[in-house]
């Protein structure tokens, strides 16, 4: 059976190192955990070298070594991603959890980490702290890893004392965030290459196959016209020849000035009210802006965040400018002493469900649980929305992408079809 060599943490933050033997890693993982250990690196015993090997001893990475690190590694783009940022917090939660204090689960996070750039700011955060700052401020100065919603849950955990357990909340909705996303991208991913491989198609066709049967056309009918649906088609083969850079540029300047629009207020509300206007994806991105919503403001609301702090936060963090503009009139309103549901009601995004919901969340006191509750009644919808739009998309591009390529075959065989006939 293989034998597995691991480095494991007991329930006092002492590192142990030993060995198991088990048929997989997963068992192997397994049987230390049932050994009170928390394993921190597990890999499969290799053979022994010949004597005449001389093997080095590996460089055991300690905090101390990375501390010394003082110079922040060059990084092109992100430090972390929000992947990497939802397995370091899952992580992070569990080993509080699991008993150790947050200076050592930071050191074992350093050591482990492979992304040079995301230890060198662990490593920072383990300074900061061990200088006598807060876990919170030491993630302040970190404003594009941390977002603000991150900070001030963890800030109400170490008021509260509950770190561990609202970090493991955070770990929670980053990674049903994650998940909501991953199945909207996937849902998007196949129309976006069926529409760029149609456009190449066609533009291929057009500017390439079609001007070579214009002059077999001409050659053989000696100037006869020619049917009007080959006219048209050769017409559109002569503009788009004329015209592909031309086309490209308006596309690509087109793109480029969509991005810019969505950096002003204007342009991003017309943009997003355009999103949840549309036919089929409408639908869904609502209620994607939805869940995203009430899962934010429900995770704050449960970890002590105060209500007008969280209605801030959750604003910042909607990713819609028409969700933005309800917020910030329920935060009014709720600063003037009136409720959520009633502000939320008349911005038109929210349904009556919702805002029902909600109402009935205020008057028991259990608001946190009601907006949990309609985040997950949502999550459910977007998944149903995107299996859904995935069922229509698929063959409406399928035959669309037929019908065009189908007419222009058509279109070309029809002057070869009369030439037959009147030889016959």
């Amino acid at each position: 059976m293989p034998k597995y060599i691991f480095t494991a943490v007991d329930s006092k933050g002492e590192e142990r190192t030993g060995s198991v033997e088990a048929a997989s890693a997963d068992l192997a993982s397994s049987q230390i955990k049932s050994m009170g250990y928390f394993p921190t690196n597990l890999k499969l015993e290799q053979e022994e070298p010949l004597p005449s090997a001389s093997p080095k001893a590996p460089k055991v990475k300690t905090i101390s070594t990375l501390v010394e690190k003082k110079k922040a590694p060059l990084t092109i783009g992100q430090v972390i991603n929000q992947k990497g940022l939802t397995i370091f917090t899952r992580q992070l939660s569990t080993l509080i959890q699991a008993g150790l204090p947050l200076l050592r689960s930071l050191e074992v996070l350093a050591k482990q980490e492979r992304h040079e750039p995301f230890r060198y700011v662990i490593v920072e955060l383990y300074e900061n702290i061990r200088s006598g700052n807060t876990f919170s401020e030491g993630l302040q100065q970190h404003p594009k890893i941390f977002s603000r919603l991150y900070i001030n849950m963890v800030k109400a955990g170490e008021a509260g004392g509950v770190l561990d357990v609202v970090l493991n909340r955070l770990a929670r909705f980053m990674e049903k965030s994650q998940r909501v996303k991953g199945k909207i991208r996937a849902a998007m991913v196949y129309p976006i290459i069926v529409v760029i491989l149609s456009v190449v198609i066609v533009s291929a066709l057009m500017a390439v196959v079609v001007p070579q049967f214009e002059s077999i056309f001409n050659d053989m009918l000696k100037g006869a016209s020619l049917p009007k649906l080959t006219q048209i088609v050769l017409d559109l083969s002569v503009f788009v020849k004329a015209n592909l850079l031309t086309s490209v540029f308006i596309l690509i300047g087109s793109f480029v000035i969509l991005k810019l629009l969505t950096r002003t207020r204007w342009g991003e509300r017309v943009i997003d009210w355009g999103l949840i206007t549309l036919p089929f994806i409408g639908n869904l991105y609502r209620k994607a802006a939805i869940s995203r919503f009430s899962r934010t403001l429900s995770t704050l609301l449960s970890s002590g965040v105060p209500i007008l702090s969280a209605l801030q936060i959750t604003r910042d963090t909607s990713g819609n400018a028409l969700l933005v503009e309800a917020v910030e009139d329920v935060h009014d309103r709720v600063k003037e002493g009136e409720g959520v549901s009633g502000p939320l009601e008349a911005s038109k995004i929210f349904p009556l469900m919702v805002t029902s919901m909600i109402d009935v969340g205020e008057e028991t006191g259990e608001l946190s649980e009601m907006l949990n509750r309609v985040a997950e009644i949502y999550d459910e919808e977007v998944d149903n929305a995107v299996v859904g739009l995935t069922s229509i998309i698929e063959p409406i591009m399928i035959v669309f992408l037929a019908l065009t390529v189908g007419t222009i075959v058509i279109a070309l065989f029809l002057p070869i079809i009369e030439i037959i006939e009147q030889l016959n």
